[in-house]
């Protein structure tokens, strides 16, 4: 998995590529997530456009990173759900808490 990170609007945006998964994907994730908020960062927007695969690891680690940020006053919302993951939240139920975006001008703006 690899996860590129650039800003706009004052946005941390993290593009996550490749599986979400227990062992590599997660600790990438939490990691990335973990260096964006040492940096100082308070607006996190994962995109998730070019995720392939995602598990229940994967998910439990959205799941700690949106804990993570809110906890220490941030924001935190995913874009561009690829179906797949689409179907997991909805299933999961974690849909309802996630603001999702499929228009990443939008996920900013809404900031």
């Amino acid at each position: 998995m690899k996860i590129d990170v650039r800003v706009r609007g004052g946005v941390q945006i993290l593009d996550v590529e490749g599986k979400i998964t227990i062992g590599r994907g997660d600790v990438a994730l939490r990691e990335a997530v973990q260096q964006q908020l040492a940096g100082g960062a308070t607006r996190l927007l994962i995109n998730l456009k070019d995720v392939s695969t995602i598990d229940s690891s994967g998910v439990g680690e959205l799941v700690s990173a949106y804990t993570t940020v809110t906890n220490r006053g941030g924001k935190l919302k995913l874009v561009n759900l690829p179906p797949k993951v689409n179907d997991i939240l909805q299933i999961t139920q974690l849909i309802t808490v996630f603001e999702t975006f499929n228009d990443e001008e939008e996920a900013i703006g809404s900031f």
